[in-house]
């Protein structure tokens, strides 16, 4: 069988009878692959801690035809990212952000540019922790490279210019509407600059992640316009996102 070797992003994994390892990573070339860590969590010098969830490595693997689970024959790590471990918040978002790409991608197509985002996404992580602009900048990037960017700075029903001040959002009818299109009548409104800052950001770099201050307002509006299109898009919803919620009501109470 061909030795195939990656760079590899560790999205999960979960223990599997004494020793062995189920993995699932997402890679440049591949997409998103899972498989057998045979007795990995016993020998370390085949794996060590490379198969821990954010790490990065270089990946060994052989895959049986028609097999849907490769076997994993080797893991070099490259880095662990401990900085992001440290943080409960910074965990929290991480696991997120890793849940959420392997949902929304299984494929080669686009791999290369997902595997890029969700790296630089980590690496941002581990370095600054946690913040509402990682988060929304990494969901708005994913959906866009999903195909499910909804329309933002024109309507979405008639393609018409939106007005200035509150502008009705609607998942379901795939984005932002004007008042003839029945956006008034929308429970989701959106002011018309955080549709703004929102387009920018698509056209910006996408392992870009620093330098970014969004005022209160973009930062509560756009997380709510990402949450209702997630939730249209998404088939269930994520893990993740409730500890996430669990924790932001621990931090209010």
């Amino acid at each position: 069988m061909k030795l195939n070797v990656s760079p590899a992003i560790v999205l999960h994994h979960t223990n599997y009878g004494e020793a062995d390892r189920i993995v699932t990573l997402l890679t440049p070339d591949n997409g998103r692959i899972k498989g057998f860590a045979r007795n990995a969590r016993k020998s370390r010098k085949r794996f060590g801690a490379a198969l821990e969830t954010f790490a990065e490595v270089q990946l060994h693997w052989t895959q049986r035809p028609g097999s849907g689970l490769v076997t994993f024959q080797e893991a070099e790590l490259v880095s662990l990212r401990a900085g992001l471990r440290t943080d409960l918040d910074t965990l929290a978002l991480a696991g997120y952000g890793c849940e959420l790409t392997g949902v929304l991608f299984d494929e080669t197509v686009g791999a290369a540019e997902t595997f890029s985002l969700l790296k630089a996404f980590l690496d941002h992580l581990d370095v600054n922790g946690a913040s509402d602009e990682a988060r929304l900048l990494l969901e708005l990037r994913l959906l866009s490279l999903s195909g499910y960017v909804p329309h933002l700075q024109h309507c979405a029903a008639c393609d018409a210019d939106l007005p200035a001040g509150p502008v009705g959002f609607s998942a379901a009818r795939n984005g932002s509407l004007c008042e003839a299109c029945g956006g008034g009548r929308m429970t989701l409104q959106v002011d018309r600059m955080t549709l703004g800052t929102l387009g920018r950001i698509l056209q910006t770099p996408l392992n870009h992640f620093e330098g970014f201050r969004l005022s209160p307002l973009t930062r509560r509006e756009g997380l709510a316009l990402m949450a209702e299109t997630l939730r249209h898009h998404l088939p269930s919803p994520l893990k993740s996102q409730s500890f996430m919620t669990a924790l932001d009501s621990a931090d209010e109470s």
